[in-house]
């Protein structure tokens, strides 16, 4: 049931767009459709105003990530049923024109307040801000001295009300570069060895970081094989650019690790190993470490087990290890076959991923006493499985099929959303 003002307000507000339907209705004159088309327009930019304060407040409290969700985009699409740029281009919106909290706590100012000016009162609308916060992200404006920048932000806001965002952005882009008539200075110093790479892993924390550069070949080789993963994947996916390429990379590792060539790293090819002891497994796994990345934790433990192999190691009392058995999957490979057929690929809801790039989660997970069987198995994609295993999202099966159950604060009756069958042509 919604809160008592929410609900009030709400009722207002579809009584108010009624009346403005009724004004326009067939019995009103051309001039009054005209003018209730400019009050629909005048509505939606206060909404959409709303929308964003409401967004910014709520990625000030922390409310997204709190409830498993790594950027807002993918809560907003989730929550309002909307298509991943329809997200991207609010939540650019608030981070550019609201009031934010620095990292002591104390209010900062919104980046662009002329923008911001022009937004509350209507004279911009949500592209116009998308238009200028990208064009003062832009190389020509990032090297502008902050006096100039800022008198450019301020053209721009003023030019909202007049160019519709095309005709902004044209506009935008050559007031940038006649300000910045020198472009980029000129750089005589010899360039630096190329291809190195370097591998941090972090002391104090779980995971690590890579830096490395590379000539024009073998980066435009490393490149093509990061684009092909890194498209964002449906309306769920809320990653920024940077964690796409990051996620793609690790990802085509994964794939070379699984399937391709590798020479072999003392007697054995290359392999994710996660190490964790008989009495962690006894407590449902709350415990374990990566080869090169640290300590897990249980979530991503649960994560990686659900499609794994498992070598069991049988240790003495000083840490000897007294027996290796033999490697086995936690799904076999006909098992997975069978997964395949079924879901052909990330089940889902909007998510396209094919079968080479998903995993295989169990529904009712192996430490709860799961069976690893066709009616317990799902495929999901890595962006969808760390979903599932990090917020309040359901896999349930019905009829044999994957159905996923969304938190209620995305959707208060708690729908089961399916991706669609495939459409089938009748026979005959």
């Amino acid at each position: 049931m919604d809160a008592e003002p929410v609900g009030t307000g709400r009722d207002r507000l579809q009584q108010a767009i009624a009346q403005l339907v009724d004004a326009a209705g067939p019995t009103a004159t051309a001039d009054e459709v005209i003018d209730a088309l400019r009050a629909y327009e005048e509505a939606r930019r206060f909404l959409d105003r709303a929308v964003v304060d409401a967004t910014a407040d709520l990625q000030r409290r922390g409310v997204f990530a709190e409830r498993g969700y790594r950027s807002p985009a993918g809560a907003l699409s989730d929550l309002l049923g909307w298509e991943r740029f329809e997200a991207r281009r609010r939540v650019l919106a608030a981070e550019n024109v609201c009031a934010q909290i620095g990292l002591d706590g104390a209010p900062l100012p919104a980046r662009l307040p002329a923008t911001a000016t022009v937004f509350a009162c209507g004279e911009a609308g949500l592209r116009h801000v998308e238009v200028i916060a990208r064009l003062l992200d832009s190389g020509p404006a990032g090297r502008l001295p902050p006096e100039t920048w800022a008198g450019a932000e301020v053209q721009l806001a003023g030019k909202a009300a007049v160019y519709t965002p095309s005709e902004l952005h044209t506009w935008g882009t050559q007031l940038l570069e006649i300000l910045d008539q020198d472009g980029p200075e000129p750089d005589d110093t010899p360039p630096a060895q190329l291809n190195e790479l370097r591998l941090f892993r972090f002391r104090t924390r779980p995971g690590g970081k890579v830096s490395g550069r590379f000539d024009a070949a073998m980066f435009d080789a490393i490149a093509a094989a990061v684009d092909a993963g890194a498209a964002p994947r449906d309306t769920d996916d809320h990653r920024s650019t940077a964690e796409r390429q990051a996620e793609a990379l690790a990802e085509a590792c994964a794939q070379v690790l699984s399937r391709g060539r590798l020479p072999e790293t003392g007697g054995r090819r290359p392999q994710l190993t996660v190490t964790v002891r008989l009495e962690d497994l006894e407590r449902r796994a709350a415990s374990a470490a990566l080869e090169f990345g640290g300590r897990l934790t249980p979530q991503t433990l649960r994560q990686l087990a659900c499609d794994a192999g498992v070598i069991p190691v049988v240790l003495d009392g000083t840490g000897v290890p007294l027996d290796v058995g033999r490697l086995s999957r936690t799904v076999p490979d006909g098992l997975r076959r069978a997964v395949t057929v079924r879901d052909g690929g990330c089940a889902f809801p909007g998510c396209d991923r094919p079968p080479s790039w998903c995993e295989i989660h169990h529904v009712r997970e192996w430490q709860h006493g799961g069976p690893t069987s066709l009616g317990n198995l799902v495929m999901l994609c890595t962006v969808h499985h760390r979903l599932i295993h990090h917020s309040l999202w359901e896999i349930r099966m019905v009829d044999g099929l994957p159905e996923f159950i969304p938190p209620s604060w995305i959707d208060r009756s708690r729908t089961p959303r399916r991706r669609p069958p495939p459409v089938l042509t009748p026979v005959g």
